[in-house]
């Protein structure tokens, strides 16, 4: 795989990413391509980069990149708000459909944890992507969050956040807090965050409170029957902790054909290591998906021509 650094603009903001290359890329190629997308406090040099590794070694040109405000691409510090990082992906699209390199009419997305629901929803809205894979997320922001706090203290997130919203009118800034104050780690997660990501540059950073706002008012479930009839791919542990299971079930119920669930034998991340058997397995199941959806495009813009 051949790395080259790169740049581009969302929204006045200049973000820091890397194209990932094929080995056996020639002089006029163009290749179909993937942008792998992290979840909560992720970072292009971890998933991004351990999705792309696999994926060139089957010919995708991959694109990942550092969301606003993440790492050194530019943006405000702490401030995480997903429509905001649903348009860092949606820009992200068109960088890639510019590479000379690139068929800009085979794109794919991955979502990995909290972004994969920011990828259901930039393809519902952008019909340049041909295929959508959602691995591990959750769906409908206010149900997750209600699922993994007791009742209580779910009325106080609620006072808190009212509180917030005062502040940013009265002060003009959300509150910084602890990034995980609203977003529970389970003890398997929590372990593996340590173990693997905590020393990663910028991991565990302050994040502004109006984040929290951002999840609950996100309801990808509701839209994902509009994504039809680009195929979708959803992949979840079946013992997740972190995101339950049934937020698979929900949003698989909710979607139109072509779709289809993988159940992973795993938590959220226990199995996240190149060489682990339930990540290759993983990674075989979305060549697959890809690799058909790819084809099926392909055929399609052959038959329109």
């Amino acid at each position: 795989m051949n790395e080259k650094k790169i740049s581009f603009y969302s929204e006045g903001c200049k973000l820091q990413g890397t194209l990932y290359l094929p080995d056996d890329m020639k002089e006029g190629d163009r290749r179909p391509a993937i942008i792998p997308n992290s979840g909560y406090n992720g970072f292009n040099e971890f998933y991004p980069k351990m999705f792309a590794k696999r994926l060139t070694q089957e010919g995708y040109i991959c694109l990942g990149f550092d969301y606003r405000g993440f790492a050194d691409s530019e943006g405000k510090k702490g401030r995480v708000i997903l429509s905001e990082q649903v348009q860092d992906i949606d820009n992200a699209i068109t960088f890639l459909q510019l590479q000379e390199h690139v068929d800009r009419n085979r794109i794919g997305l991955i979502g990995w944890g909290m972004g994969a629901s920011n990828v259901i929803e930039v393809a519902v809205k952008n019909k340049r992507v041909s295929a959508v894979a959602a691995l591990n997320g959750f769906y409908n922001g206010e149900r997750w969050l209600k699922s993994v706090h007791t009742y209580k203290y779910w009325r106080n997130i609620l006072e808190t956040l009212e509180e917030d919203r005062n502040r940013r009118v009265t002060e003009g800034e959300s509150l910084l807090a602890d990034p995980f104050i609203h977003y529970p780690l389970d003890p398997a997660t929590e372990s593996y965050v340590t173990r693997e990501l905590a020393s990663v540059k910028g991991f565990g950073e302050k994040t502004r409170l109006q984040f929290t706002e951002s999840i609950i008012g996100m309801n990808v479930e509701k839209q994902v029957k509009d994504l039809s009839p680009v195929p979708l791919f959803i992949a979840h542990g079946s013992d997740n902790l972190l995101h339950p299971y049934e937020e698979a079930i929900s949003l698989y119920e909710a979607a139109r054909e072509p779709k289809e669930l993988y159940t992973i034998n795993g938590k959220h991340n226990d199995f996240m290591y190149s060489d682990h058997e339930e990540f290759l397995k993983m990674m075989e199941k979305l060549i697959m998906f890809f690799d058909g959806s790819f084809r099926h495009t392909s055929l399609a813009q052959s038959i329109v021509s």
